[in-house]
């Protein structure tokens, strides 16, 4: 669905140098610090950045040869929904219906009642929650092939979040065939939605994982001085000093389980695989 090969963009001190594929179907996550590079990925696969070398491939073409027909199989939800504070729900939907062919206002404006959205309250007075629900109501509205989400949840409670993901779930059993680039830094969220995982870090990509292979195969080892010195480091992808000894993130944890039973295996989440990746030796 997407391919981006060599990536590349320079601000000053920072260097972009990307290479991800989204295959249809898919969930695929973007994690990282911020100012890793995130924003530019997104910005640069939907055209409002120019990269400044690599390429860039949606739906099998060149970006920047991308029909109005295909731009309408995008759904985009950033970090606002695009429309005047100004207008209603029912003034968006207007909106909405001319720009997409595959738009159902009385199904939008439904879907938005469902979600405790109110139809003639204008946007500025929507809470916080309710502007985030109605960013993600908009990707959606129109049968995107090829979602791009940017921090869809944050700033959520915890009802609202569960709410956006179940939003998203909900969609992508109707399109069974939609790829999904979503980027946040709430690791629950992404590892109950995502498929795989990129990580991202000073404009490189450090890991590409399935999420379930991260979940069940990947570990941190915490270990003595002593320990760390007798361990077997061929399965050790990064290593921290800690006041203790070592942390350890490794990706074959049934190794270490099996082979040194006396020690700390401790199981690796995404939070945890951030920290170590990119403050790891």
């Amino acid at each position: 669905m997407v391919s981006a090969k060599n990536l590349t963009k320079n601000y000053g001190d920072f260097s972009l140098n990307v290479t991800m594929d989204l295959p249809k179907g898919r969930i695929s996550g973007l994690i990282g610090k911020n100012g890793a590079g995130k924003s530019t990925v997104i910005k640069s696969i939907l055209g409002l950045i120019c990269p400044d070398g690599g390429s860039i491939k949606v739906f099998g073409k060149d970006s920047k040869e991308l029909t109005p027909e295909d731009k309408q199989k995008i759904g985009v939800a950033l970090s606002d929904s695009g429309f005047s504070n100004y207008l209603t729900l029912r003034d968006c939907a207007k909106i909405l219906d001319k720009m997409y062919d595959r738009f159902d206002r009385q199904d939008f404006l439904a879907t938005c009642r469902q979600y405790g959205l109110p139809e003639n309250k204008i946007i500025q007075k929507f809470s916080t929650g309710m502007k985030a629900k109605l960013r993600v109501l908009v990707a959606l509205s129109h049968g995107a092939k090829l979602l791009i989400m940017d921090e869809p949840t944050v700033g959520m409670d915890v009802e609202a979040r569960n709410e956006i993901l179940d939003m998203i779930r909900d969609y992508l059993m109707k399109e069974e065939e939609c790829s999904v680039l979503l980027t946040s830094h709430i690791a629950t969220d992404l590892e109950g939605l995502c498929d795989d995982i990129y990580l991202i870090h000073q404009g490189k990509i450090l890991l590409h994982e399935d999420t379930d292979v991260i979940l069940s195969d990947y570990a941190v080892l915490k270990v003595e001085e002593s320990q760390f010195r007798k361990l077997d480091q061929k399965h050790i992808l990064k290593w921290k000093k800690e006041s203790f000894g070592y942390s350890c993130l490794t990706n074959q944890k049934q190794y270490y389980l099996e082979n040194y039973p006396g020690m700390v295996v401790e199981n690796c989440g995404i939070d945890e695989l951030i920290l170590m990746m990119t403050g790891g030796k």
